[in-house]
């Protein structure tokens, strides 16, 4: 079995893949504070709650857009299975031709997304990664990742809305009911979910016009479930894609 380890700004997201089936996928906190000592306790435990032994990992792979945790957690996979975890950067061979004016600020789990993407759907390709930002890549016609926009995610929105506003409540990201809220909590759950739904219509509309062509669009990341079905645009949403496409590149990296 191989260990992917997806470390976002919020949350840690572990898998197992033994192939290409995807045997558990579970989430931790992300936290800089934490030791290696106990996120090595996290993984552990982990694989015991889903029936797996140390022993199982036969390969570790890390995406991280957290530098202060990719350490800790790389040596804590050492501690726990005695192998070194591959870590998708510089020296990782991708195959993924990456057209931005500096390549080497291409996020790790873009990288990611885009080469599990390649594999599964023809480009060109649209990926939308809804986490604590949501980012929307491009892949042209040829494969080539060309660009893309970041925004802020839904809970960052709405964290920043009950902050910063005294008199709106908190609440829970549900679908609203109504685009025209009738009440405070359904004006803020429209403006936030059908506001990050229309925003991200809009954006694939505009990015395919710059194209010239349409193009197939994939979603992924922990929001992506709730928000996707509200828009209007026809999306593949893909929940496993970047455990897949890191199953995919320690494959390929340790076959070479």
């Amino acid at each position: 079995m191989i260990l992917t380890v997806d470390i976002g700004n919020s949350n840690i997201v572990l898998g197992g893949v033994r192939e290409e089936k995807i045997l558990f996928e579970a989430r931790l906190r992300t936290d800089a504070t934490k030791t290696s000592d106990e996120y090595c306790i996290d993984v552990k435990t982990i694989l015991d709650v889903y029936g797996f032994r140390t022993a199982d990992v036969e390969g570790a792979i890390i995406a991280s857009v957290v530098p202060q945790v990719l350490n800790s957690m790389q040596t804590a996979i050492k501690k726990l299975t005695g192998k070194t975890a591959l870590v998708v950067g510089p020296g990782l061979k991708t195959g993924l031709n990456i057209q931005i004016e500096n390549p080497a600020q291409t996020g790790a789990d873009l990288v990611v997304g885009a080469v599990a993407a390649l594999r599964s759907h023809k480009a060109p390709l649209i990926l939308v990664d809804m986490g604590t930002a949501t980012t929307i890549s491009v892949l042209d016609k040829t494969g080539a990742f060309i660009g893309g926009c970041i925004s802020p995610g839904v809970k960052i929105s709405m964290d920043a809305l009950t902050a910063r506003t005294a008199l709106l409540p908190g609440l829970q990201l549900d679908q609203p009911k109504k685009a025209i809220g009738r009440n405070t909590i359904d004006c803020m759950r429209s403006g936030l979910m059908l506001g990050a739904a229309c925003m991200i219509d809009g954006m694939i509309e505009r990015m395919e016009e710059e194209l010239g062509y349409k193009t197939t669009v994939i979603a992924t990341g922990g929001i992506a479930k709730f928000v996707i079905p509200m828009c209007r645009r026809a999306i593949i949403y893909d929940k496993d894609l970047i455990s897949k496409g890191l199953a995919a590149l320690y494959r390929e990296n340790r076959r070479g």
